[in-house]
């Protein structure tokens, strides 16, 4: 997948690859869109970092010994190394570069070890309300990583085991046999939230797949597979909208010929079959950067970057001679032929309806210089043509071509 601005880098530690792995199949835009969310909410994660940040001074002050001191310097180092490694990430995302995805992940699963530290000190100080707000903090710690962390199931459960197994531990050496209760709950309370993290993961990752394949339904022909007419629309504005607007570009209408006998003669299955070889060639003939897309029946339209006019009807003649030939339909054989209209941007226009507009126009002059033909829009010598065959009428509508 290629990166674009505000993607995140996936993990490259095998450690981290594994703790982030949503499963087999998933596709790798939606393994970078669960990614992001891993940098994502930042509320919650100022939320927590506040929380642990001041449990910790607020035990240290009441009880400041060696170990509440080192975790309070631990916890305030940790949360700025994350809270750093956040923005520069973001950063680097909407920069288009790489970004410290591993690192984050690291960060994070400490903090969770550091939320665990924090209930097994308080628990075994022998305070009673010191012993009570780590274990609350604690608590509610779980809330915030289940939520903000289910993209990554398997590091959510790790940073969950982080935190509450150390309170688990603690109940031993607390020195309080009531405390044993939560010994026994506390297990069950991992295990639950964890597999909540695992469901909610799932459905997430389900409704990203219906989505995706929702959009690309809305934008794709569904009997080709090319671009249908909303997908080329897009694909022609954001051609226009691009930085600069000084790309060069043209857009290639294409008419099938002798498509309808094909109909009429073998049925409409057949004409269908047609339409995917179609397709299947225009794919071969199109650039990387190109498009290919079909706007309905046996139209197809191609957006393609081109040097000048010169170079787009040598592109148009390509489309001809790869489209035109003879197609075989069930043992029998259907001679199918293409007509093309071009037109160039900026020369014909600077939105969609000029563009099509002129390339319809272009379509209509080769269909009448009698077909497998391509003309550009515009062009003097597609006048002379146009006047030639037509030399006492007033120019034709586009929209009433000759029948392919």
């Amino acid at each position: 997948m290629e990166r674009t601005e505000g993607t995140y880098s996936l993990p490259v530690w095998r450690v981290t690859r594994w703790l982030v792995e949503p499963g087999p199949d998933i596709p790798a835009n939606i393994r970078h869109a669960l990614i992001t969310g891993l940098f994502g909410s930042l509320p919650v994660f100022i939320g927590g970092v506040i929380n642990t940040i001041l449990v910790a001074a607020a035990v240290t002050l009441r009880h400041p010994s060696g170990p509440f001191i080192a975790w309070l310097v631990f916890e305030v180092v940790l949360c700025l190394s994350r809270l750093a490694v956040l923005v520069m990430g973001k950063r680097a995302a909407r920069a288009g570069r790489g970004t410290p995805t591993d690192i984050a992940i690291v960060l994070a699963v400490l903090w969770g070890f550091s939320v665990g530290l924090g209930t097994f000190l308080g628990l075994t100080s022998g305070d009673f309300v010191i012993a009570t707000l780590t274990c609350l903090s604690a608590a509610a710690m779980v809330g915030g990583i289940c939520f903000r962390n289910f993209g990554a199931p398997r590091m959510a459960g790790l940073m969950i085991a982080l935190s509450l197994g150390p309170l688990c531990l603690g109940t031993l050496f607390a020195g309080e046999p009531m405390l044993l209760v939560v010994f026994l709950q506390i297990p069950f309370y991992l295990y639950s939230m964890t597999a909540a993290s695992f469901r909610l993961n799932r459905m997430l990752v389900s409704t990203m797949i219906a989505e995706q394949e929702n959009a690309h339904r809305a934008r794709h022909d569904a009997l080709t597979g090319l671009a249908n007419r909303v997908g080329f629309a897009g694909a022609l504005d954001d051609r226009l909208s691009a930085p600069g607007g000084t790309a060069r570009f043209a857009l290639f209408y294409l008419d099938l010929d002798g498509f309808k006998a094909v109909n009429d003669t073998f049925g409409h299955a057949a004409g269908d079959r047609v339409l995917q070889r179609v397709a299947e060639k225009l794919r071969g003939l199109v650039g990387p950067g190109d498009l290919a897309a079909r706007l309905g029946g046996d139209e197809f339209v191609v957006l393609a970057a081109t040097g000048d006019a010169g170079a787009a009807q040598r592109f148009g003649e390509r489309l001809i001679a790869g489209i035109a030939g003879s197609y075989d339909i069930d043992g029998r054989t259907a001679a199918i032929g293409v007509s093309v209209g071009i037109a160039c941007a900026p020369e014909h226009g600077t939105d969609l309806p000029a563009l099509l507009g002129a390339a319809d126009g272009a379509l209509y002059v080769a269909k009448s210089l009698g077909k497998s033909r391509c003309a550009l829009a515009g062009g003097e010598a597609a006048v002379l043509a146009l006047r030639t065959i037509l030399p006492d009428q007033p120019a034709a509508s586009p929209q009433a071509r000759p029948a392919a």
